[in-house]
């Protein structure tokens, strides 16, 4: 035991000294990203520069910004958090970025700034905040013309693929598809075709959709930019009355954002980047939203670091696919690729019948499709290329 305690300390010592502490002991994966981030933060080896202040090592770039922060909401509780993005603010130059619409509206704004004006979004000063909001609605704007379209014919193609009818209305005819089963009483002297069947789609319901689509959007630790995209997409399939879309956030508290996503831009700004994880109390509560559940597809954004109770939430996913639910994980919504995550608990959801896995914002609207017919999603995702969770 009191071996125990004296590494405790000298673990604590060296994160306290930094660099500074030499050869006072080695640090394990995790006390080395707290070790960055705090050096970033406070300074590296020489903890007082020459003007008697700690030095700074995250510079301007956004990216780093973005990945510091992650690391920081990570790795440290909420109330150290508040701290060590106040003095962020203070000590990098970021104040003055917060502080100057004109040097604000000059940024080149990406996802990686959003995620950040978002994470920050408590510090920046009434006279920036439009201008804040206009950097993001910009981002927001520019990933609805990428993507939007896309994933609108995608549902609408996934769901009316079922609803196909050889007696449509004139206004529901698929001409291309009319035509090609049509060739065949082709006309040569009258240079036409005899249309004598008829494809086209059925008329859907105005007052019912036709499936339910509930997205549950990890906004803990690194997960910004994947809050960024499901904002954007949930907003955009938000749009459609074939489908009934719910959004919800999450880390150690579950908020319902369904009725704000009118506006992906209000949406963003009421999340809370940062917390710890409870994936359970998350699942939990999107199970308690399935009303119907062969119609309903539930995906879960999350690296899979759970903090509440594992075994627990592989229950009730396991009792979302067998009552007919699709379940899918994505480890991952962003164009950064597969990022750290839970293989064990990722390989198990998978198990269960909830494959597990990264996936970029332009695949999305094809993986949501193949989840909207009910075909094998991890079937889709390995004809993809794209590895299963293991």
């Amino acid at each position: 035991m009191t071996q125990d305690i004296a590494v405790e300390r000298q673990r604590r010592w060296r994160l306290l000294l930094g660099g500074a502490a030499g050869d006072l002991g080695a640090l394990g994966e995790d006390d080395q990203r707290r070790d960055s981030a705090l050096t970033g933060l406070y300074g590296g080896g020489d903890p007082v520069d020459a003007g008697g202040k700690r030095g700074a090592g995250l510079g301007g770039s956004s990216p780093v910004l973005h990945r510091w922060l992650g690391d920081v909401r990570t790795y440290f509780p909420s109330s150290v958090v508040q701290v060590m993005q106040k003095d962020a603010v203070e000590r990098l130059g970021l104040r003055q970025l917060l502080l100057e619409p004109e040097l604000l509206s000059g940024v080149e704004p990406d996802v990686s700034l959003v995620g950040t004006l978002v994470s920050l979004s408590r510090a920046i000063p009434e006279r920036t905040r439009e201008t804040a909001r206009a950097v993001v609605r910009k981002v927001v704007e520019d990933i609805e013309r990428k993507l939007a379209d896309r994933l609108l014919a995608a549902v609408h193609g996934a769901i009316d693929r079922s609803r196909r009818t050889s007696r449509p209305r004139l206004s529901d005819v698929d001409w291309n598809r009319t035509i090609r089963k049509n060739l065949r009483h082709y006309q040569p002297d009258q240079r036409t075709v005899i249309v004598q069947d008829l494809v086209g789609n059925s008329r859907r319901s105005r007052q019912a959709s036709l499936r339910d689509v509930i997205l549950l959007v990890d906004q803990s630790g690194s997960m910004a930019e994947s809050v960024v995209y499901s904002a954007v997409l949930g907003a955009s399939l938000a749009s459609l009355k074939a489908v009934d879309t719910k959004l919800v956030v999450f880390d150690t508290e579950v908020v319902d954002l369904t009725e704000q996503l009118k506006d992906p831009v209000d949406l963003l700004f009421a999340t809370q980047l940062g917390g710890g994880t409870d994936i359970n109390r998350a699942v939990a509560y999107g199970q308690s939203l399935v009303r119907r559940p062969t119609d309903t597809v539930v995906v879960l954004i999350s690296d899979l670091y759970e903090g509440g109770v594992a075994r627990e939430l592989q229950r009730r996913v396991r009792e979302l696919v067998q009552s007919g639910v699709t379940v899918v994980v994505l480890l991952a919504l962003s164009d950064s690729g597969t990022p750290a995550y839970d293989h064990e608990l990722a390989a198990k959801l998978s198990e269960l019948g909830a494959p597990a896995f990264a996936c970029t914002p332009d695949r999305f609207p094809d993986l949501l499709a193949t989840a909207l017919r009910r075909e094998d999603v991890a079937a889709w995702a390995e004809q993809s290329g794209i590895p299963v969770g293991r």
